[in-house]
């Protein structure tokens, strides 16, 4: 008896992937000969030799010897045991595939069969993926690339049948609006997918989402050459107030160097000073899933004092940025807001700035909550690798930040909150957008990554509590760790989970909360 043929599976939405029993198989290295597989089994049929040497071959060398060798590397690839799905003679070729067997099948039968009588678990399974044959490409075959370019469209246009679908079906909230997001991503230069996703999340209770991707559909369809519908145009100032939220009263001050620097006190006790980090924007951090769980927790008794960073959110953006500029605004911050005696709470870069203050000012801190915190940039010690790696996202956050897609700002998204759901996410990407441009962006992380005050942490003089995640991806949990090490007395307070910034949904957040107001705590009642 003969070996039984293994599960096959078919990918060509995405890059082209062939898998045997859920794991990926080895592909030729030829493109034109994965480019041969994808042609054959979109085709369904026999093709002449004489075909696929034009397609691929038109050079006068030998194009059925090129053919033959293709064909001897995708035989191994396509056939399983005694199961032989690549036919060939002396005139025609073929690949026999079940169609369930083939994602691009799948989804061409869905749309041709009608989206709305299938099954939502089928639509969803349909809805993901990449491009068609994402990344293969045969400059020089221009018979080729058209086919291509045409079979793209087909997907493009069936995915969007199969979005539609999916956010007019009865969905949890959350569903919907990614499925509609992934229809605005897909088709941003048409009105429908826009009005769905902004119905969604009005529905939703999300006005401020809902003016924001009104905004960004007028200017889209603009730029695409048509006019959005009235439904689509942003809503007069008078009207997005009535039905926003009340706003937090945001004030500002002018920092030594005449930057203008916007902040906020909410609450009322004890002060608590929340040094600026990466991104935040005042007018938006109360309403959604990044920051607003910090705001009603911290205002709880007391005084939650925030405050934009210097290029980024309403903080001027038009603005030189070092360390000593930073801790500078925090000295203009507290004076303005007549605090004499304070907490400090810092995060991520905000860590540096709450210990160069702290130790400038001693007198002044209370106590110190640091949390994800580094106190030496990259920079400074980073290998030749890491280095490699992290000037190239320098690169491509100056030169990818400012455009409509989310691809590059999402980098950071991924690493600051990799566990946070689509929703979280997609806030976090709005947020960075609405707070700075390219080049603050990129001058930001230029000067986090030169920074340097880690001589500084002996010298901190108020009780510190440092926490961090074990599976923080900005900042590995060891610098946490030395942190604590370095300052006279401190406690650490190692946390599970992946979040740089820790969510509500985080098992983390009410174990740091809790141990963060203990601590705060333990001062109100000396």
């Amino acid at each position: 008896m003969g070996e039984a043929a293994k599960p096959f599976e078919l990918q060509l939405l995405g890059p082209l992937t062939v898998r045997r029993d859920g794991a990926a198989e080895l592909l030729p290295a030829s493109r034109k000969t994965r480019a041969l597989l994808a042609y054959l089994t979109i085709s369904g049929k026999p093709e002449r030799r004489e075909r696929l040497c034009e397609l691929f071959w038109d050079v006068p060398d030998d194009p059925r010897g090129a053919l033959r060798w293709s064909l001897s590397k995708l035989r191994p690839v396509v056939d399983s045991g005694d199961e032989v799905r690549l036919l060939a003679d002396r005139e025609w070729v073929e690949i026999r595939l079940p169609d369930e067997a083939v994602d691009w099948r799948r989804l061409k039968s869905l749309a041709q069969r009608g989206v709305a009588r299938a099954p939502t678990e089928a639509l969803q399974a349909a809805a993901g993926g990449g491009e068609l044959l994402e990344g293969l490409e045969l400059p020089r075959c221009e018979r080729f690339r058209a086919w291509s370019v045409a079979h793209r469209e087909d997907v493009v246009r069936w995915r969007g049948q199969v979005l539609r679908e999916l956010t007019g079906r009865a969905l949890p909230p959350e569903t919907a609006i990614a499925h509609a997001r992934a229809w605005v991503e897909l088709d941003g230069d048409s009105p429908e997918p826009w009005r769905r996703l902004v119905g969604l999340l009005e529905s939703a209770g999300r006005t401020r989402d809902a003016d924001e991707h009104r905004a960004l559909a007028e200017r889209r369809l603009r730029a695409a050459g048509g006019q959005a519908p009235a439904d689509l145009r942003a809503r007069p100032a008078a009207v997005r107030a009535a039905a926003a939220p009340p706003a937090a009263d945001i004030r500002f001050c002018s920092a030594s160097d005449g930057v203008s620097i916007a902040y906020t006190v909410q609450g009322g006790g004890p002060p608590l000073v929340k040094t600026a980090n990466w991104m935040t924007h005042l007018q938006r951090d109360a309403e959604g899933p990044i920051w607003r769980h910090w705001i009603a927790e911290f205002t709880k008794g007391r005084a939650f004092v925030r405050y934009d960073q210097r290029g980024n959110g309403l903080s001027d953006w038009n603005a030189p940025f070092s360390v000593e500029a930073f801790v500078d605004d925090l000295e203009r911050v507290v004076d303005a807001a007549g605090l004499e005696r304070f907490d400090l709470l810092g995060i991520s870069q905000g860590a540096g700035v709450a210990v160069a203050y702290a130790v400038r000012h001693p007198e002044r801190v209370r106590r110190i909550v640091l949390l994800g915190g580094f106190v030496k940039g990259w920079a400074l010690h980073a290998t030749p690798e890491e280095r490699e790696r992290r000037e190239a996202m320098l690169t491509l956050t100056r030169t990818g930040w400012d455009l409509d897609t989310p691809a590059f700002r999402q980098m950071f998204t991924s690493l600051f909150i990799p566990d946070g759901g689509s929703d979280d996410q997609h806030w976090f990407n709005t947020t960075q957008k609405l707070s700075t441009n390219g080049e603050n962006a990129y001058a930001i992380q230029r000067c986090g990554a030169e920074a340097d005050v880690e001589p500084l942490l002996p010298r901190v003089a108020a009780p510190t509590l440092v926490a961090h995640c074990r599976g923080d991806a900005v900042v590995p949990f060891a610098t946490g760790r030395e942190i604590a090490s370095r300052i006279p007395g401190a406690r650490f307070l190692p946390l599970e989970g992946r979040n740089h910034i820790i969510l509500e949904q985080d098992a983390a957040w009410r174990r740091f909360a809790d141990a963060a107001r203990a601590f705060l705590d333990e001062a109100d009642g000396a």
